[in-house]
């Protein structure tokens, strides 16, 4: 069987990229197709996460084995074929290629072709430019301490001067002598 991913990128728009691979094929087979595609380095940390249909992260399938709690199943690329973990069309999956800002590209199967095969993976479709494989971490750190400044701005204390005061005095809310059918005093 054969699989089609689509990946896209939440930071370049126009950004596509189609690869086709066997079914048989290991995560780790992906993670390459997907690096020669977009002309990523093969060799750096990144992980595939299965997630469902809102994109949550179920199921971590690592590049390598970071050493995690002896209770925790580790899931590894190159032992996992995709077949055994993608159910269907539609399925979705988080490639995470930067680990320090948790960058990814959303990736989704969108087509099966079963009784063909492939022998080795390759790029279908690519429209656009990836977005660069790792960011000047100067310029990062910039935009979240601008983005911090704007958060304290609005979370600025909203004391009792701007809401008015805790309590109320009944004498403020005298009725009487009011019609509220017409909204005048008598």
């Amino acid at each position: 069987m054969i699989f089609t991913f689509r990946l896209v990128s939440d930071e370049v728009d126009n950004f596509k990229r189609e690869i086709k691979i066997d079914a048989t094929g290991t995560f780790l087979d992906l993670k390459k197709a997907i690096c020669e595609s977009v002309g990523y380095d093969k060799g750096q940390m990144s992980s595939f996460f299965i997630c469902d249909r809102n994109w949550e992260k179920e199921k971590e399938i690592t590049f390598e084995d970071m050493g995690a709690d002896a209770d925790q199943d580790v899931y590894l690329m190159d032992e996992c074929e995709l077949g055994d973990y993608i159910e269907d069309e539609g399925q979705r999956l988080l490639y995470v290629f930067d680990y320090i800002t948790d960058r990814a590209f959303f990736v989704e199967m969108t087509k099966s072709e079963p009784g063909k095969s492939l022998k080795d993976p390759f790029c279908s479709l690519s429209i656009g430019h990836a977005p660069e494989e790792t960011v000047d971490m100067k310029a990062f750190e910039a935009g979240i301490d601008a983005k911090a400044a704007a958060a304290a701005i609005m979370d600025t204390d909203m004391d009792e001067d701007f809401y008015g005061s805790e309590g109320y005095n009944d004498d403020e809310f005298d009725v009487s002598g009011y019609d509220e059918m017409t909204e005048e005093k008598f």
